[in-house]
């Protein structure tokens, strides 16, 4: 169930259901891991599950040089150009002082 507030700060109400995938999967070495994606994309749940199990081994600091930090610097572009729209349609409202309101 996904719930929402309205405004950001309201009480919290149920939105709707959201459908999730899980995967939990094991390496030859031991490590466990654990993925959730929303919707139905079986790849992408094992992909999260495999990251999650190789974060926790020696290879780390490579998932996270190769795999992490690219992925993080996508999202922030996007981000950036979400932001950058948003801010062309902003709209600056002012009044201006008539001369008669004295």
């Amino acid at each position: 169930m996904v719930r929402g507030r309205l405004g950001g700060t309201g009480a919290p109400f149920n939105l709707g259901e959201m459908t999730l995938t899980r995967c939990a999967l094991q390496l030859e070495s031991g490590e466990v891991g654990h993925g959730y994606v929303q919707g139905r994309d079986k790849d992408k749940a094992q992909i999260a599950a495999l990251v999650d199990a190789l974060m926790q081994g020696p290879e780390a600091s490579a998932v996270t040089s190769t795999i992490l930090k690219p992925l993080e610097l996508e999202m922030t572009a996007a981000k950036t150009v979400r932001a950058e729209k948003a801010a062309a349609t902003k709209v600056d409202f002012f009044t201006m002082v008539r001369g008669e309101d004295t």
